[in-house]
């Protein structure tokens, strides 16, 4: 281990210090191609470090950041790395998802969408793509809708390590600026998205539960953005929009069922 406290190299940290750690080993996903680190635990006899997040420094150094819960740790010692399993599987679920979408807007928009940047969180994903006017809503529910059906088809998602020239040959579609090695990483939604991609990802399509794209918008001259939501993420957005409506229709003295109407009555009076 090595350890940075208050952006000094140090030799031991205790509870209550916040810390940049660095092992030899890590099971942690360092934030990059638009991925956000992972979160989890370092513990040891004694010893519990909240890990917060897990970037990428200086090559290929891993840095984990977060606080001294219990007891301390010094340079050199042997720990246990935990990472935050939920969230890794929701991050999964919108990496995986993205891929999906990435190949639905060509569906539906045209052989020209390439992706121009994302972020995937566990709680959303954002997707930016080339494309040269605002998506009309009949367009978002087509590509919505196949990202729906691939997600309830349980597509099998495999990963695969090749040389770049069979990779290419498999049809597998490179980020635009990315530079790769003589070997590359390949993620498969069975043979309907074929990306170059390091970051995590389902194992099938299922596990997403369901997608919803929740915007649509412009960022730069021929660039839009999608964002969008799975699973759990998904799940609460329609707790809070159904705690809305109830809320409308308790304001407006009907029941959630009645409320159109009764917004028409108001208005009519």
């Amino acid at each position: 281990l090595a350890l940075v406290v208050n952006d000094e190299i140090v030799n031991e940290a205790k509870a209550g210090d916040s810390v940049a750690l660095i092992a030899d080993k890590t099971p942690f996903y360092a934030e990059m191609g638009g991925q956000c680190g992972d979160s989890g635990v370092i513990t040891a006899n004694g010893l519990k470090i909240e890990i917060e997040d897990c970037t990428k420094f200086g090559g290929n150094k891993f840095v984990h950041t977060g606080k001294v819960v219990e007891g301390t740790v010094k340079t050199g010692d042997t720990v246990t790395f935990a990472v935050n399993s939920e969230q890794r599987l929701a991050t999964a679920r919108n990496h995986t998802a993205t891929h999906i979408l990435d190949k639905a807007l060509r569906d539906v928009l045209g052989s020209h969408v390439a992706q121009a940047g994302s972020l995937v969180e566990s709680d959303r994903l954002r997707f930016d793509f080339s494309h040269f006017e605002a998506m009309t809503t009949e367009q978002i529910k087509q590509a919505e809708d196949i990202v729906n059906e691939k997600i309830l088809e349980s597509i099998d998602v495999t990963v695969q390590e090749l040389p770049i020239e069979e990779a290419k040959k498999l049809g597998a579609i490179a980020l635009f600026g990315e530079k790769y090695g003589d070997v590359v990483r390949v993620v498969s939604v069975g043979d309907y998205s074929v990306e170059f991609c390091g970051g995590t990802h389902l194992t099938n399509t299922a596990q997403c539960g369901l997608f919803k794209i929740i915007s649509e918008s412009g960022v730069a001259a021929g660039v839009r953005r999608i964002e969008a939501l799975t699973g759990t993420g998904l799940i609460k957005h329609y707790a809070d929009v159904e705690k809305k409506l109830h809320e409308a229709a308790k304001v407006a003295k009907t029941e959630p069922n009645n409320l159109v109407k009764r917004i028409e009555t108001l208005n009519e009076e």
